[in-house]
């Protein structure tokens, strides 16, 4: 009781002191005294949510539980939701945001996509690349590419399944931007000559070859022997697989002679770089023009190829990533929901164990807003340490699947402050009406019922 008369003379004092201050005097004291109130609303609000845990153990954990349920469930579809958009993102980026990829079939998707129409065009092919690059103006490089797919590799007496073949011309190496681990990239000489030459993928070196060097040693696939002069740097898988880790490549020369790189089997496109401030846009026009001039293509005619960029694949995963975000917040939004109505339930139950109190506070001259104030905090307070209990739950669950997977799984700081900024909304949503109706108790049938 003493604790009470002490709050409210607290509150008497701070009165008088805004009086003084309205009056010119010491606005120092004023200062002073609006920093105790609050440390000690702070105090009492935290002295009874502890209180409310622990003299209520199964009921507060119950009530805690569906916040933090509500928290976990939608801070791990958010977090699951960026770290696939982040990996995907960056597999885009690794295609080049300014290269432009002259292809048969467009990326382009949807109810009106006339297949039939792009089936009928003819594939790219690696006696157009001399023209293209003569005649184009404004790209900085540009390569042909063909890709062989589930090819076996051997080294001695290993093997190795599910090898991917790239056969590339010699600018592969300015239009895409990777490092080597070890050795070097095809010379100008090997690759239009058709040496047998290679650069394998870091998975490779490492399954093929164990501890060995692998430069200088020859490989054997599609009854080639062919020399390895370069291992690619490790980047790790990716969602749109364009890693050349279990890849190897090969000059397109070299490969023309056992492999049919002009046929629908090994997808050929031509990837153009842009000059530096050169648009993809600007770019396009030219390809546009050079393309329909070596093809012969009449002026009515459209265009019998494709002309696709990164930026076409990003804003198909915007609209996904949208729709996949709405329904993480439905998801996670029906849980708090069931965490919200346990904590204002725990909130009603302690504004009726404490009537009493509240009767004799109002009565010594405590405000509404401080009564509203306390019970609020309190309904925040046990609202933000089931958020804290759901975010370590999501944190631990990313430790083991980023152990488990090679998908890694980030909680980002915007999540974490997503999972705590639900958690205060949460509670001030659901402690609203249990602190009002406490506010608005009258002392003398507060005091009377609590009896």
């Amino acid at each position: 009781m003493k604790l009470y008369i002490l709050e409210i003379f607290t509150a008497k004092v701070l009165i008088i002191a805004f009086k003084k201050v309205i009056l010119g005097q010491n606005l120092y004291i004023y200062k002073r005294f609006i920093l105790m109130s609050i440390f000690k609303i702070f105090k009492e609000s935290l002295r009874f949510a502890i209180q409310a845990l622990f003299g209520n153990k199964l009921r507060a954990f119950l009530s805690l539980l569906g916040v933090s349920v509500g928290v976990f469930a939608i801070i791990s579809v958010f977090a699951l939701v960026d770290s696939l958009e982040r990996n995907i993102r960056n597999s885009l980026d690794s295609l080049g945001d300014n290269v432009v990829f002259v292809m048969k079939w467009p990326w382009a998707s949807g109810q009106n996509y006339p297949w039939w129409k792009y089936y009928q065009r003819p594939l790219p092919v690696l006696s157009e690349l001399p023209a293209l690059e003569s005649r184009l103006e404004l790209a900085e490089a540009i390569t042909f590419v063909a890709k062989v797919s589930n090819k076996s590799v051997k080294y001695g007496s290993n093997d190795l399944e599910g090898v991917g073949l790239v056969a590339v011309s010699h600018a592969y190496q300015d239009v895409y931007d990777f490092d080597l681990s070890k050795g070097r990239y095809f010379t100008a000489l090997e690759s239009n000559t058709g040496k047998p030459v290679s650069v394998i993928g870091a998975n490779i070196a490492e399954k093929l070859f164990e501890s060995r060097n692998p430069i200088g040693e020859e490989i054997k696939f599609m009854g080639q022997k062919v020399l390895v002069v370069g291992v690619f740097s490790k980047v790790g898988d990716n969602l749109i697989g364009n890693s050349d880790d279990n890849n190897i490549v090969i000059p397109v020369q070299f490969a023309r002679g056992f492999v049919r790189i002009n046929n629908v089997t090994t997808n050929p496109q031509f990837s153009v770089k842009a000059q530096a401030g050169v648009s993809n846009n600007q770019l396009k026009e030219d390809l546009v023009r050079v393309m329909r001039s070596i093809r012969r293509l009449p002026p009515k005619a459209d265009d019998n190829f494709a002309l696709n960029e990164t930026s076409m694949l990003s804003q198909g995963i915007d609209s996904l990533f949208r729709i996949v975000d709405l329904a993480g917040l439905i998801i996670g939004g029906f849980s708090l929901l069931v965490g919200g109505f346990g904590i204002a339930n725990i909130m009603f139950v302690s504004v009726k164990e404490r009537t009493a109190i509240i009767g004799v506070q109002k009565s010594l001259g405590a405000r509404n807003q401080f009564i509203l104030m306390q019970f609020l905090f309190e309904a925040v307070l046990l609202s933000v340490i089931g958020g804290f209990v759901g975010l370590l739950l999501v944190y631990f669950g990313t430790l083991i699947a980023n152990a488990s997977l090679e998908f890694e799984l980030v909680l980002s700081l915007q999540n974490v402050l997503m999972g705590f900024f639900v958690s205060i909304f949460i509670g001030l949503v659901s402690g609203a009406i249990p602190a009002y109706s406490a506010a608005r108790l009258d002392p003398v049938e507060a005091i009377r019922s609590g009896q």
